[in-house]
């Protein structure tokens, strides 16, 4: 495939066939993310993603889920976007699912018309970095979308039927904003009611503009026990009605997985322990992006 680096996934995708539709992120303006680092952002030409497609199925004819990369597939408006999920649905003969990460922008700009399509040609999931529920704390690390826009927009795609799985972003708030960090991200979740919820934790990534303000001293990075903290608190404060809950991923220094509302006393439990114990928690050599 003519995928052109560096490009990431979600860790649920890992089987995925995955399909590049854009290059970057449309709000490559994250102070704390490297992702893209030196990519422009564009929308590839539909005879290069068609013909991409027409070499996947012929190399994974019996895949059953695609991803599309990069990080913002849903800035390709549906009169480009909906061509590809068609193309995609005839050369999968097996496809069950198309999902994509997505900006609360890219939702609000769409009409429910325009998500029930998306829906209808099998675009059933949507991977949303909410990163915190405090505007605050999203205009200071330069993210487009505010809460309220993220919280909009995962409640009109849980209407359409596309299922959210929500991302947090454990201490990206530093020690100065960490209370109002886990206050605010309590209550855009419970709002949102998201089918999937993961807990990444801030990592410092050289050449980034948090990387630089930690240098100056005016970011204050919390101790993997703040981490654990906020991870404690914000599971505790939630309230789900039905959520798979993953904090799995490799900048974690905790792995845990389980359903919300049933494991939520043992994952609270797990995270208490943790924090008396740090012989439990992932040696620093081991995380990762």
């Amino acid at each position: 495939m003519s995928i052109i680096e560096p490009t990431i996934r979600p860790p649920a995708e890992a089987q995925s066939f995955l399909l590049q539709v854009t290059l970057g992120c449309s709000s490559y303006t994250c102070s704390f993310c490297g992702a893209y680092q030196g990519k422009k952002f564009s929308i590839k030409e539909e005879k290069e993603i068609f013909y991409d497609i027409e070499r996947g199925a012929r190399l994974h004819p019996f895949k059953r889920k695609v991803f599309l990369l990069d990080g913002d597939a849903l800035a390709v408006p549906n009169k480009r976007l909906i061509p590809v999920l068609e193309k995609l649905d005839k050369s999968f003969p097996k496809l069950r699912r198309v999902s994509s990460y997505a900006n609360g922008y890219n939702i609000s700009s769409r009409s429910d018309n325009e998500l029930k399509k998306l829906k209808e040609n099998k675009l059933s999931l949507i991977y949303m970095g909410l990163e915190s529920g405090s505007s605050s704390v999203l205009k200071m690390r330069k993210k487009k979308s505010s809460a309220e826009e993220m919280i909009e927009g995962a409640r009109r795609c849980s209407d359409t039927g596309i299922k959210t799985s929500i991302i947090v972003l454990l201490g990206l708030g530093g020690k100065r904003y960490s209370a109002e960090h886990v206050r605010e991200t309590i209550r855009a979740l419970n709002k949102m009611q998201p089918d999937f919820l993961s807990f990444l934790s801030v990592m410092l990534i050289p050449g980034t503009e948090l990387y630089k303000e930690a240098e100056r001293g005016d970011f204050k990075e919390l101790s993997p026990k703040g981490l654990l903290r906020e991870s404690f608190e914000i599971l505790k404060g939630i309230d789900m009605k039905r959520t798979v809950f993953r904090s799995n991923h490799a900048s974690n220094y905790l792995p845990l997985r389980g359903r919300l509302p049933k494991d939520k006393t043992r994952l609270l439990e797990l995270t208490e322990k943790a924090m008396k114990d740090n012989g439990i928690l992932k040696p620093e050599y081991l995380r990762g992006l």
